[in-house]
């Protein structure tokens, strides 16, 4: 049912002996750091993860996941099910590669806004008027590149799918046509269309494809090996989980836009808005691992550099990870989730507010205690084969885990 690796232990026989005497709790080493004993993890905790998410796969709320939790040097990694509900289907392991859905908004384009910044080339305080001049109309003027990174610009959710339409410049001309609902700083919504906004903002600015700068100056500086946009040009589709698999009937194929009968999506990515801009999006589109999600992760927790290669200012890792909203909205930073709605299920009882990250629709998490150096990864399919469970319990119950397993005390009560 499912396949576990601990990362191994490789500087010392010394320290390779210690790993193994601490595998029954938990603990392994990281390639090449030395083990702390003070960060060891809690055995039955990470007992009670497993537990949890095989529950779920038994209760078929999704085929299969990954999990990565990291404290200090000390890790716990394990892949859990399968990559479909079917006899013989292919096990899910560190190695499988997941649509990380809208994690993408936090691995790869938030981050490029703001490198961006840092070299001068846009102004994060700047109306995206000076970068579109088309986004005017309704209040559109006002809103800034800020505003678009904390989602408080006053756009609605999401593009709709009819008319239909396909491309980049159809995605711009469509988010740019669409009304405010309330006037830019004052009210929080989430919305994929201030991410598709930012995902073409940083491929005007660049001059490149957005897929092309964030694995130039993101996913390759950080030795992301496996994570990037449209995965079939670089691998084997074998090694992707399916997202969902198309109904027989034609009212389901208009339900999910372009996703016909019977079509399997397996390294395309699942949000159908992107599958209509080509694959590559702000919102949705990157592919990646545990392992390189975790890189990402342990780059934040040491203030934007890993293994002697700096990624982002420390400046930039301030801004992305924390309160940049307007006072009095949901405590967002320029990418991460710090205290909105969205946040207390995955942050569970135990991760102090202040602690950050995000999730994805396809049963994704990456969430980040800074103080502690603390974070974990979860990586799934939850939306095989049908988009129809419901796993937010299961994230509530890794959130507190986590942060219990890591050794972490329950905050004082506010």
């Amino acid at each position: 049912m499912s396949s576990f690796a601990f990362l191994p232990c490789r500087r010392t026989t010394l320290l390779a002996t210690l790993c193994t005497a601490l595998l029954a709790a938990g603990c392994a080493q990281l390639s090449g750091s030395a083990m702390r004993p003070d960060a060891r993890l809690d055995a039955a905790r990470l007992a009670q993860i497993d537990r949890a998410i095989e529950a779920s796969i038994a209760e078929r709320k999704l085929p299969g996941a990954v999990f990565h939790l990291e404290r200090d040097g000390a890790v716990y990694e394990k892949g859990y099910g399968r990559f479909t509900y079917d006899d013989g289907a292919t096990p899910v392991t560190p190695e499988t590669v997941f649509d990380a859905a809208s994690l993408s908004k936090v691995l790869s384009t938030a981050p490029s806004v703001l490198l961006l910044a840092e070299e001068g080339k846009l102004d994060l305080e700047a109306p995206l008027a000076r970068y579109f001049p088309e986004c005017t109309g309704s209040g559109k003027e006002a809103i800034t590149v800020r505003q678009l990174l904390t989602h408080s610009s006053g756009m609605p959710a999401g593009l709709p799918a009819k008319p239909a339409w396909e491309g980049k410049q159809a995605a711009l001309a469509l988010a740019c046509s669409r009304e405010l609902s309330h006037p830019p700083g004052i009210f929080f919504r989430y919305s994929d269309i201030n991410y598709i906004l930012l995902g073409l903002l940083v491929e005007k600015v660049s001059g490149m494809p957005q897929e092309r700068f964030a694995q130039e100056r993101i996913f390759a500086p950080l030795g992301m090996r496996d994570t990037g946009y449209l995965p079939l040009a670089r691998m084997a589709a074998a090694r992707i989980a399916p997202t969902q698999r198309g109904a027989d009937s034609a009212p389901d194929a208009a339900l999910h836009g372009d996703l016909g009968p019977g079509q399997l999506l397996q390294g395309a990515v699942h949000d159908p808005t992107v599958r209509r801009m080509g694959g590559v999006g702000g919102s949705a589109g990157v592919f990646s691992t545990v392992r390189d999600v975790a890189r990402f992760g342990r780059m934040l927790v040491q203030g934007g550099e890993l293994d002697g290669v700096r990624v982002l200012s420390r400046d930039s890792v301030r801004l992305l990870t924390t309160v940049q909203s307007p006072q009095g909205l949901a405590l967002r930073g320029m990418g991460m989730d710090i205290d909105s709605p969205y946040a207390q299920r995955p942050r569970g009882s135990v991760f102090p507010v202040g602690s950050f990250g995000h999730t994805g629709f396809t049963g994704c998490i990456l969430w980040v205690d800074p103080q502690s150096g603390t974070f974990y990864v979860f990586l799934s399919n939850r939306v095989y084969p049908d988009d129809k469970s419901n796993i937010l319990t299961l994230y509530t119950e890794l959130g507190t885990l986590s942060a219990q397993a890591a050794g972490l005390a329950a905050p004082a009560p506010r």
